[in-house]
C-alpha cells in the first residue's frame, strides 16, 4: 500500500481512526485483509496458511500503516507478519522458561519470592511473531474468567511476601477501563502490595488505547508503572510519543523493554536510535531481552556475544541511562549478560549465574 493509499483508508475512516474499539474491530486477520496493506510474499502467504492452527495472527490498522509494503525485510513488518520461517525451528521450546512449572494458581508465574507476573488474559492488540507466550496468547483456555482473577487475587491476597504485582498477558489495557479499575482495586486494597506494574506493547501497537481516562483512572490507585515495549525507531510515531506522555504526565513513569531481534535492531546505529528515540520521550530504556529459545523463533536469534558487542559499543557513545541492560530471562530469573554474571561458551551453550548462584546453560548457536 503506498503513502497516499494509506492516507485514503484513514479519511474513509475518519475520526473512527483514533477510537481504539474501531482499531480493535477492523485488525488484520488474514490474507484477504492484509492485501489491503501490501501484497504478501509467497513465504509470508505459506507462513499464515500453514500457521493458522497453532500461532494466531492479528495487526492493528494503526501498526499496519507503518509496515513498508515494498520491502518483507521492513522491521514493523517482520514483527507481526507470519512466514513459513517459523515451521523451520528445530531447537525452540513452547514455555522455555518453565512458567507452567512456577505457576501456583492459573496465570500466575512466580520465580522471585516477592513478584509476580499475572496474566490476567490472553488477548493483545496484534500478536507479535517472537512473543514469548505464543502458546497462550489468543487460546481460549488461557482466558481469565472473572471467578479466576478472583481465585489469583485471593493467592497474592493470602501470600504475604508478594510485593509487587505485574499485570501482563496477553495485555492487561486490552481490558475496560471499567474492568481493569475493578482488578487495580483489588489489588491495591491488599495491605502487603507495595506496587502494580503493567506490562504492556499497547503504547507502540495501538497508541489510541491511552486515552486520559485511562490515564486518570491508572492515577488513582498510584503507584503504578508502566513498561511498554519499543524495538525499532520507526515506531516512536508521535502518536506513540503522545500516549507516553499522557501517561507520564499523570506521575507514571514509563520503561521500555526490548527484544534483541535479527535485522531488526541487531545493530549498534539502529539501537542507539531506538534508546536515544525513547529517551527524548521520556521513557526509559530498562531492559533489553536477548530472544528466547521459543518455538518458531530461530530466524529472529541473535548470537549472544553480538549482543554484547552492540551494548559494550553504546557505552561512551550515548548518555549511561539511555542504555538498557542487556539480560537473558530463564527459569531462575533475569540473568544480567556481562561479568560476572555472564560465565561464557561451552561448546554450543552460553553459562550463565542466577541471582541465587544457580548456573544455567543457553543454547546460543553463532549463526
Amino acid at each position: 500500500m503506498s503513502a497516499s493509499a494509506v492516507t485514503a483508508v484513514r479519511e474513509q475512516a475518519g475520526d473512527a481512526w483514533e477510537d481504539w474499539t474501531w482499531q480493535m474491530r477492523h485488525r488484520v486477520r488474514d490474507v484477504a485483509s492484509l492485501r489491503a496493506w501490501l501484497e504478501p510474499t509467497a513465504e509470508e502467504a505459506a507462513g499464515i496458511e500453514r500457521l493458522a492452527e497453532r500461532f494466531h495472527f492479528v495487526i492493528t490498522p494503526y501498526y499496519a500503516a507503518l509496515m513498508d509494503p515494498a520491502n518483507p525485510a521492513c522491521p514493523i513488518r517482520r514483527q507481526v507478519v507470519p512466514n513459513v520461517l517459523e515451521l523451520e525451528d528445530s531447537q525452540g521450546l513452547a514455555d522455555p522458561l518453565g512458567e507452567v512449572a512456577h505457576s501456583p494458581v492459573k496465570n500466575v508465574i512466580r520465580v522471585y519470592r516477592d513478584r509476580i507476573a499475572f496474566c490476567v488474559n490472553n488477548e493483545c492488540a496484534l500478536y507479535c511473531r517472537y512473543c514469548l507466550r505464543k502458546r497462550m496468547v489468543g487460546e481460549p483456555e488461557w482466558a481469565m474468567k472473572r471467578r479466576e482473577l478472583e481465585a489469583a487475587i485471593a493467592w497474592i491476597r493470602a501470600t504475604p511476601e508478594i510485593r509487587d504485582v505485574l499485570l501482563t498477558g496477553g495485555d492487561p489495557l486490552v481490558y475496560s477501563d471499567d474492568r481493569l479499575d475493578w482488578l487495580l482495586g483489588e489489588l491495591c486494597a491488599i495491605r502487603h502490595v507495595e506496587i502494580v506494574r503493567l506490562g504492556t506493547r499497547l503504547p507502540v501497537t495501538l497508541p489510541y488505547r491511552v486515552t486520559e481516562a485511562l490515564c486518570e483512572m491508572l492515577a488513582r490507585h498510584h503507584p503504578v508503572w508502566v513498561n511498554t515495549h519499543f524495538n525499532h525507531p520507526k515506531e516512536l510515531t508521535p502518536e506513540a510519543a503522545a500516549a507516553c506522555d499522557r501517561l507520564t504526565r499523570a506521575g507514571i513513569p514509563v520503561g521500555n523493554q526490548s527484544v534483541l531481534l535479527r535485522g531488526i535492531n541487531d545493530d549498534v546505529e539502529t539501537m542507539k536510535a531506538l534508546c536515544e528515540g525513547l529517551v527524548r520521550m521520556r521513557v526509559r530504556p530498562y531492559y533489553c531481552y536477548q530472544a528466547q529459545l521459543l518455538e518458531g523463533t530461530a530466524h529472529f536469534r541473535v548470537p549472544i556475544e553480538r549482543g554484547v558487542e552492540i551494548f559494550r559499543a553504546l557505552r561512551g557513545r550515548t548518555s549511561g541511562f539511555a542504555i538498557p541492560q542487556y539480560v537473558l530471562d530463564t527459569p531462575h530469573g533475569k540473568v544480567p549478560l556481562a561479568h560476572p554474571y555472564l560465565r561464557g561458551r561451552d561448546g554450543d551453550e552460553v553459562v550463565v549465574e542466577s541471582f541465587d548462584g544457580t548456573l544455567w546453560r543457553e543454547l546460543n548457536p553463532t549463526k
